[in-house]
């Protein structure tokens, strides 16, 4: 899956080597895809490079190596049916729509997360449904596709006080905290968080991922859970806390 920025940057940096025979500086990429700045360029070609479309060529510089194109029969596809509906309290958390089974989500094998207080009007054999919104990077951030039409049922002591709502977890930047691809994570609604969380972040309005939060000075860093992965440091305007993460559940 690719954002549309990301599929704009593979198509223009494939054209002009088909063209050319070389790749084109940052400062040409950054004005064909119009973004203010570099910074967005290198995050990009960064996700691009770690979903196998490209390689960045050693000891030669702004060299690439274009694997697939975004045109590849190996592309994963969007899902074309997107369901919306008006953001409930003025938020609704983007994601990639996932494809759980009715089974997997009345029944799901095991779960493990940080026990909250059980919901205000669930007895201790009640389950609570939770929408269940897709796929999430926790990895390099994707552009999100809303989608409302799953839910998932999940015990009252995984969760406290507030709204709540699942995600899919799709990448493995996590993995040191726990977090595997395929886990089902449970997010409060909130638009703050505590240094150190794991939160749902949208980035620049149009990218969400799950990562650590860091505050640093005016600074927030999204930190991975995987040496594999670099942390991301945007500036205050640039980051939205959309959830925290307060449980997890995964299938075998």
């Amino acid at each position: 899956m690719l954002t549309r920025k990301q599929h704009e940057l593979l198509s223009f940096i494939t054209k002009r080597l088909e063209e050319d025979g070389v790749c084109p500086s940052f400062d040409e990429m950054k004005d064909a895809l119009d973004l203010k700045s570099k910074s967005g360029i290198h995050r990009l070609i960064t996700a691009l490079e770690e979903r196998g479309f490209i390689r960045r060529l050693p000891h030669r510089a702004r060299a690439l190596e274009i694997l697939r194109t975004a045109d590849s029969p190996a592309t994963p596809q969007a899902s074309p049916a997107v369901h919306d509906r008006p953001a409930a309290r003025g938020f609704s958390p983007n994601v990639i729509p996932g494809n759980f089974k009715q089974a997997e989500r009345e029944a799901p094998a095991t779960a493990a997360g940080q026990p909250q207080d059980a919901g205000k009007d669930a007895g201790p054999g009640d389950l609570v449904e939770l929408p269940l919104y897709g796929r999430i990077a926790a990895g390099t951030p994707i552009e999100a596709l809303r989608d409302h039409s799953n839910s998932i049922e999940v015990p009252p002591s995984m969760l406290g006080g507030g709204e709540h709502y699942a995600l899919e977890v799709s990448g493995d930047s996590m993995i040191d905290a726990g977090i595997l691809d395929g886990d089902v994570v449970l997010i409060r609604r909130c638009d703050t968080a505590d240094n150190g969380s794991i939160v749902v972040a949208l980035v620049e309005d149009q990218e969400a991922t799950l990562k650590r939060l860091r505050r640093r000075g005016h600074s927030i860093a999204l930190e991975p859970a995987n040496p594999s992965y670099e942390t991301r440091i945007f500036g205050p305007d640039q980051v939205k806390v959309q959830g925290q993460m307060v449980g997890l559940m995964r299938k075998y």
